[in-house]
């Protein structure tokens, strides 16, 4: 069965963001919490980031052109990064709100219609949650696999949220509102920090991960016994769902070069069939020479 595209799963989080942003308002309005107005404050920028997810997966998409030969694979790390930037906003937004309320207290009403429409709507963010998580792991594509953390720690910031309503309306210590708040805006301005840190390393031309480089160089060891090849300068790098994989062979030197292309061709026809996503680029040298190993170091420069 086909997997179907990035931007299918894209739409589910931009409904589910309009659903909880919805419901939380309507708790907020109900009830006139201050925590629950930080979780309201927390599903609008969902929505904006799902709708920045949306539109950059759907440039990572788009095939290569003259502009763009390698293609538009690292908008996915944009998209990410300015979601974590979003969420650190927000934080800002909630703290500025409930910073008064530890002054001046207000009482909560009707907590348990608020409690009920919050838990609601936690309840579409987390089945969503997973659905994305799952997917951008499958798929090795950072954006929805953000989009899919961020719904998991609104689900956790509105359990939190939803334990405050409840200790102010048991307690009718007032001032619980104001502190649920302020903890939810520490716990996703972490959420945020996370995001970004992991979206400009994107950006920086990161390796592909250690699995995966030891599955090449697993390949690697397979294929030098059996031909009396050799293999170095391995480059990796990835890009969105994108792995960029890059490398010298060296052959016989009386070997033609119909024979070197054919082992290089099935080399790299390996690594992609183990290497989801795998662009490969091999180079083919003599191995008798030492002039091939001279350019390890112009690789790496």
């Amino acid at each position: 069965m086909a997997e179907r595209p990035l931007e299918h799963y894209a739409w589910f989080s931009v409904a589910a963001a309009l659903a909880t942003l919805a419901l939380k308002t309507l708790a907020w309005q109900a009830t006139g919490s201050v925590g629950l107005l930080s979780d309201a404050l927390e599903s609008l920028i969902n929505l904006a980031a799902a709708l920045l997810a949306l539109s950059m997966l759907r440039l990572a998409a788009a095939p290569p052109d003259a502009a763009h030969p390698y293609g538009r694979f690292k908008a996915e790390y944009v998209a990410s990064g300015i979601e974590g930037a979003l969420i650190v906003f927000a934080a800002v937004s909630i703290a500025y709100a409930a910073v008064p309320r530890l002054t001046s207290p207000q009482p909560i009403e009707a907590p348990l219609l608020g409690i009920a429409l919050s838990a609601a709507a936690s309840v579409i963010n987390l089945g969503i949650g997973l659905l994305l998580i799952k997917a951008g792991q499958r798929m090795h594509s950072i954006a929805l696999e953000a989009d899919g953390r961020h719904l998991m720690s609104d689900v956790w910031t509105s359990a939190g949220v939803i334990a405050g309503v409840a200790l102010v309306a048991a307690t009718g210590w007032l001032i619980l509102d104001a502190l649920v708040a302020l903890a939810v805006a520490i716990h996703i301005v972490w959420t945020g920090a996370v995001l970004m840190r992991r979206s400009f390393s994107g950006l920086l031309d990161a390796a592909i991960p250690e699995a995966e480089r030891a599955t090449i160089e697993k390949i690697f060891a397979e294929y030098r016994p059996r031909y009396g090849i050799d293999f170095h300068a391995l480059l990796t790098r990835q890009a969105g769902a994108r792995r960029f994989i890059s490398f010298h062979l060296l052959v016989p030197d009386a070997w033609p070069v119909d024979r070197a292309h054919q082992l290089s061709e099935e080399i790299e026809e390996r690594i992609r069939s183990l290497i989801p996503n795998a662009i490969t680029l091999t180079h083919i040298e003599p191995i008798s020479q030492p002039a091939s190993y001279d350019d390890i170091k112009l690789e790496r420069w």
